[in-house]
């Protein structure tokens, strides 16, 4: 039996996923979790052999999430879930520890298939994606640049980045408008948003 804990903030998603794999004699859907901080919790009273995670969550998503289970419960594989279908997303996953990536609107079949996959030590892995990701841009963000944009993606203003950073105003504004072109995108939290999807940040 393939002990199955999902982690999904859209309550209607995470009971139709929990409904279809219990009807699978070989799954059992030990735990549900409204957010990924929840998770931890529920794996100490629910043990589990593959964590299914939304990559999109209020307070801690899929990917910080697979990224604490990698330390603190090997054991468990994680396959990523996710409703935007994005490369970044993509690479982001594999690189904290996740073992599979699928989209939300894959058949049934499919997802059932990977939970199997990934619980007997393989990875999930579609090639169109795969190929998506290698082709996609290369991180065109110098490494002061990304530094800003971390900073920017938390609404701090110019002047408490620039003491952070430890740059003039003028500087960082000019760091701010070159990541903003090269993310092709119109302000700073556009710019960070657009980064941290592409797998920049």
């Amino acid at each position: 039996m393939i002990r199955v804990l999902i982690a999904d903030d859209q309550h209607l998603v995470r009971g139709a996923i929990a409904a279809l794999l219990n009807l699978e004699d070989d799954l059992n859907v030990v735990a549900e979790c409204a957010d990924g901080d929840e998770v931890a919790a529920a794996l100490a009273t629910h043990p589990a052999d593959v964590a299914l995670l939304d990559i999109q969550m209020p307070r801690l998503d899929g990917l910080q999430v697979a990224e604490q289970l990698r330390s603190t419960h090997p054991e468990v594989k994680v396959l990523i879930l996710t409703t935007f279908d994005r490369p970044g997303y993509f690479r982001q996953a594999f690189e904290a520890g996740a073992s599979g990536f699928l989209v939300k609107d894959a058949p049934p079949a499919e997802l059932i298939a990977a939970i199997r996959k990934i619980h007997a030590g393989n990875k999930v892995v579609d090639p169109k994606r795969a190929m998506l990701s290698v082709e996609s841009k290369r991180n065109p963000l110098t490494e002061r640049e990304r530094e800003i944009l971390e900073h920017a993606a938390t609404g701090a203003p110019v002047s408490h980045i620039a003491a952070s950073v430890h740059l003039s105003t003028g500087t960082v504004r000019n760091h701010l408008s070159n990541a903003i072109g090269k993310t092709n995108t119109a302000n700073r939290i556009e710019a960070a948003r657009r980064a941290k999807q592409m797998g920049w940040l």
